[in-house]
């Protein structure tokens, strides 16, 4: 593959948000997951720790929750990226970290022939103990994403986002 290849995978990764009703490969799922702790951590410390989420019940609880996570309803697995805060070495270099990883998790979706949404957690309160409540996350743990994974039941079409306005050289003036 060439690296114009991998660029234009990079480039035409979209969120996902209606998926099929068919189960995500527990393979597929481990290769997601060895791709998301590939991801670049502060000292290494790699703080990620992963909820895999396919209980119905518990995918469709969140839905109601939580008000940005109603594509739960049809999703059939949805990945908790959380952070252990405990002995970090950097305060909340965790959540850089966690979301390195959880961009990693989005690529290695997509490359696998999956749709993937990323649904945001950290830094709402709220949206937190709706995780650690539904999980059962010791204090340790704390939630950043969590990420709806599936095969796709909608078609999305690559966007050029570039913006030659949002770039500086030097300085931003």
């Amino acid at each position: 593959m060439s690296d114009l290849d991998i660029l234009e995978i990079l480039k035409s990764r979209r969120s996902i948000r209606k998926f099929l009703d068919k189960k995500v490969e527990s393979e597929k799922i481990h290769k997601i997951l060895e791709v998301a702790m590939s991801a670049p951590s502060a000292r290494n410390q790699q703080p990620w720790r992963f909820v895999i989420i396919d209980n119905r019940d518990t995918l469709d609880t969140i839905a109601e929750q939580h008000p940005y996570a109603k594509m739960l309803k049809t999703a059939p697995l949805a990945i908790a990226i959380c952070g252990k805060v405990e002995n970090e070495c950097e305060e909340n270099y965790w959540t850089q970290d966690c979301s390195a990883s959880t961009e990693n998790l989005l690529l290695a979706s997509h490359v696998l022939g999956l749709g993937a949404v990323w649904i945001s957690i950290y830094p709402k309160e709220e949206r937190m103990q709706i995780l650690i409540d539904n999980l059962e996350l010791p204090k340790s743990i704390e939630p950043l994403a969590l990420v709806a994974v599936g095969y796709a039941n909608e078609k999305k079409e690559k966007e050029d986002r570039f913006d030659r306005e949002k770039i500086f050289f030097n300085k931003f003036s």
